[in-house]
């Protein structure tokens, strides 16, 4: 390979990254600890600090953050274990099925969680049709505790990233390790924890560090519940005084420092290099098959769990059929015309269009990026390449609302870029926004695509003439399109979901993507809430179709892509 055209991707992503990476971050700072003479200062951070509202909204988010996290875990370790060492009837379709949470994002499922659970919802109503409570009896189930119904509805969705981590890093372990402890004497739940969980320990590591920065910084579903005393939800409502307030930039600043400390915490503790291990051939072991009550127990794990997980989906569904909701289990009658609305109103038409084009040139842009930083992380001896692998994975670390305020923070009147400046037109920054947030998925596609494929054929094209580039163009990047495919739909479909950065810098009406749509629609008196459920359905399906794609390309290789 070139070392020249090395040391320009280098540079190239270098420069990307510092005006749209770090820059951003830097403006966040200098609005949160500059002050109007241009002097270093504490005073907004201290007084932040003494701020007994933004102390409680950042215990909030952190015990959120948490409970999210630990639920994650409980749901998600439990099936891997079961997925990677039994066989049991239906296992193969089940273990597909088990990932449907991912289809729609945490703050759409919301909506269907709060008609099912609210004080005139379906489990209200079946409470009342059952005989346990009289006529007219109310009870809204989570505005009694929102905390957990959050902190439920995040988990139920975001349990399958730690679920694809833990069936990769149980995949990878070598049977003769587990069966070395069992021949001394270590079984049971004993040999769980003294030896397998220690084993998956970074696979567990790369998983929970998503979902915990995830369910820290969420702004949706607290916006749904109505659930204002989270930082997230704190900078949201500071945006308006962006220009002139200091406390969102110190906010969003401690924010940062608070994500980025976990991570090092949990880096450092969790994260170290992962055991060596011998090739799986040196064992026999394979999964189990399990016969009569024992594989049907199993498979009523998955059946329960998936069930519960679908609760949301159900609920956005059934809301997006329904005329009317009101003190009924199901909806009082059916109707299309959510749907048709849903493709026809002067929001959602736009919006949909809008997420169409943001989505594709983010991820045109992050395919390019993606694969010349995997060709040079892989292929090139050049001093420095693992510093653009840690820079390509930085965003997977940083909050989505810090980058989004960030970037608005950048471009606000006078600063630099000034000329991207949302207000008129967020088209730019949005599409930059996306290319960021979902490079790592490109970038960890395309990386194990080159690890797994020799440089020997490169060599081989190359001796019979073949320049380095044309090379790998007609020889590797084929061999490796699965790999890239996938990656490229998943920076797609997410991107086209994207939530803080929609949220944040789609301020006109005519740049709303499909998220901001959903929640103005959301917000509406009368049928918003149909028409947002019919266009969340819409959602929905289209990235079912994509996890269900990636999936098939990658198998349990998929748990790789949403690694830090």
């Amino acid at each position: 390979m070139s070392q020249g055209f090395a040391r320009i991707v280098f540079a190239l992503t270098a420069a990307f990254f510092a005006a749209f990476f770090v820059w951003p971050i830097l403006q966040i700072l200098k609005g949160g600890f500059v002050d109007a003479n241009g002097d270093l200062t504490f005073a907004y951070l201290i007084a932040l600090l003494q701020d007994p509202i933004y102390l409680r909204g950042l215990a909030n988010s952190f015990m959120l953050a948490c409970a999210t996290t630990t639920i994650a875990f409980l749901v998600s370790i439990p099936l891997a274990f079961v997925a990677d060492r039994f066989n049991f009837p239906l296992k193969a379709a089940l273990s597909s099925v088990v990932l449907i949470p991912m289809i729609l994002p945490p703050f759409v499922g919301a909506i269907g969680i709060k008609q099912i659970f609210g004080q005139y919802g379906a489990l209200n109503a079946a409470i009342i049709n059952l005989g346990l409570q009289p006529e007219g009896w109310a009870y809204d189930w989570f505005a009694a505790n929102r905390f957990w119904g959050i902190a439920c509805v995040q988990a139920l969705s975001l349990y399958p990233i730690v679920y694809l981590n833990a069936v990769a890093a149980l995949a990878n372990i070598d049977p003769a390790m587990e069966e070395a402890a069992q021949n001394l004497g270590c079984r049971g739940w004993r040999r769980f924890f003294k030896i397998t969980l220690p084993l998956i320990r970074p696979g567990l590591f790369a998983g929970g560090t998503i979902v915990f920065i995830w369910a820290f910084t969420e702004l949706g579903v607290p916006l749904i519940f109505d659930y204002p005393r989270v930082t997230s939800v704190q900078i949201f409502y500071g945006l308006k005084e962006i220009g002139g307030n200091p406390f969102p930039y110190t906010l969003v600043t401690v924010m940062l420092a608070c994500t980025v400390a976990l991570y090092a915490l949990g880096k450092g503790l969790f994260g170290r290099k992962a055991h060596a291990m011998m090739a799986k051939a040196t064992s026999s072991g394979g999964a189990k098959k399990l016969r009569g009550w024992q594989g049907w127990l199993c498979t009523g794990m998955f059946v329960g769990v998936t069930l519960l997980a679908v609760l949301p989906h159900i609920g956005v569904v059934l809301v997006s059929f329904a005329n009317d909701w009101y003190r009924t289990v199901l909806p009082s009658s059916f109707t299309l015309e959510n749907y048709e609305i849903a493709l026809g109103h002067g929001l959602t038409v736009p919006a949909i269009a809008n997420s169409l084009k943001f989505a594709s040139v983010s991820t045109i842009i992050d395919v390019i990026l993606g694969i010349a930083i995997a060709y040079v992380v892989v292929r090139s001896k050049i001093r420095g390449r693992g510093i653009l692998d840690f820079l390509s994975m930085l965003p997977l670390a940083v909050p989505g609302i810090v980058l989004a305020f960030g970037y608005l923070a950048m471009s606000q009147e006078g600063r630099f870029f000034d000329f991207l400046n949302p207000i008129e037109n967020p088209t730019v920054l949005l599409i930059i926004a996306y290319s960021v947030r979902r490079l790592p998925y490109v970038v960890r596609s395309a990386v194990a695509g080159f690890q797994q494929t020799s440089e020997t054929l490169e060599e081989a094209a190359q001796n019979l003439g073949c320049p380095p580039l044309k090379a790998t163009a007609k020889v590797t990047l084929p061999l490796i399109a699965a790999n890239l495919i996938a990656g490229a739909l998943l920076a797609f479909a997410f991107a086209m979901l994207e939530v803080s950065d929609s949220l944040i810098l789609a301020q006109k009406q005519a740049f709303y993507p499909i998220t901001k749509a959903i929640l103005e629609l959301f917000q509406l008196l009368g049928d918003g809430k149909f028409i947002a459920s019919a266009l969340g359905v819409w959602a929905m399906a289209f990235l079912g179709v994509t996890i269900v794609g990636m999936s098939l390309l990658l198998g349990k290789k998929l748990g790789a892509i949403f690694r830090v």
